[in-house]
């Protein structure tokens, strides 16, 4: 039995850069990972049943992007419980997250280690989950098959807001209006100093942020409320309608997320640390009777 962490993917900055003939579009983005997400539980001997829990898991049912990973990894003889807390349809990763997650644990069962195949398979289940098997800050480009870690990318502190508004990802790829955009310029040396990292990162974007408000104009409300508890950065993730701040403390990011929790009592609403080398590791348990 192992249990193992899927931390929430926040993406810093996200840049559209074009459209392949079959579809896909092409990104450019910045991705860390957080100290808050789903935890799975992984027992052998099952057959391979996904079994729903948690605050969020009311929003899953029927087959879910779990089901497909242990099919593709030949793992149908493992059971999985999934403790659900991260917005389903949220921007920040939460099922690409959780298939990487019950991948670690499939190898980590299965006794082998990672093999060359596997990133094919993991890109086929999701473009975002193969930069989720890492779990570590990356530099993303092409669909999500381009993965540049970056693990000196300093920690940040922050606050995840929520409307409660699921957001379809292919509506908003869909809605918008330019897929030729600049990619992300050089990326700083001292990724490592907090104030160089945020002046970077203020000078990016997200494409996808102004066709998410004009979906779900909710977004627009989250991040004015997040700027006014004095963020130093203000931006949605991935196709929203998550939206994250930035803050110079922990203590200051907590105050925010007190603040918010007030003010916003039906959003969903967390403090928590970015890129501060997030255990991923598949961890044994003893089995309980």
């Amino acid at each position: 039995m192992l249990r193992v962490f899927a931390p929430a993917k926040i993406n810093l900055c996200l840049h559209v850069t074009g459209q392949r003939v079959d579809g896909y579009h092409l990104l450019d983005t910045v991705v860390g990972f957080a100290n808050v997400g789903d935890w799975l539980t992984l027992t052998r001997g099952g057959a391979g049943q996904v079994y729903l829990l948690g605050p969020e898991a009311a929003q899953l049912s029927g087959e879910n992007i779990i089901t497909q990973t242990l099919a593709a990894f030949d793992a149908q003889d493992v059971d999985v419980h999934l403790e659900k807390n991260l917005p389903v349809a949220s921007g920040i990763g939460g099922g690409s997250s959780d298939a990487a997650a019950a991948y670690r644990g499939i190898i980590t069962l299965q006794g082998r280690a990672v093999e060359a195949a596997d990133a094919a398979k993991l890109l086929a289940i999701g473009a975002d989950v193969p930069m989720c098997a890492g779990a570590i800050p990356a530099h993303v480009q092409g669909i999500g098959e381009a993965i540049m870690p970056l693990p000196n990318l300093a920690p940040l502190h922050a606050v995840l807001v929520n409307p409660r508004q699921h957001v379809a990802t292919p509506q908003i790829f869909r809605a918008l209006h330019s897929k030729q955009n600049a990619a992300l310029p050089s990326l700083p040396e001292q990724l490592h100093e907090p104030d160089t990292l945020l002046n970077w990162l203020a000078a990016q974007r997200n494409d996808l942020q102004a066709p998410a408000i004009a979906a779900a104009p909710a977004i627009a409300d989250v991040l004015a409320a997040i700027t006014a508890t004095g963020a130093g950065l203000t931006r949605m993730s991935g196709s929203g309608a998550t939206c994250f701040g930035i803050y110079e403390t922990a203590g200051a990011a907590r105050a925010a997320s007190s603040q918010l929790c007030a003010q916003h009592p039906d959003w969903w609403i967390v403090p928590c640390q970015i890129n501060d080398a997030v255990n991923v590791a598949p961890q044994a348990m003893r089995a309980t009777t």
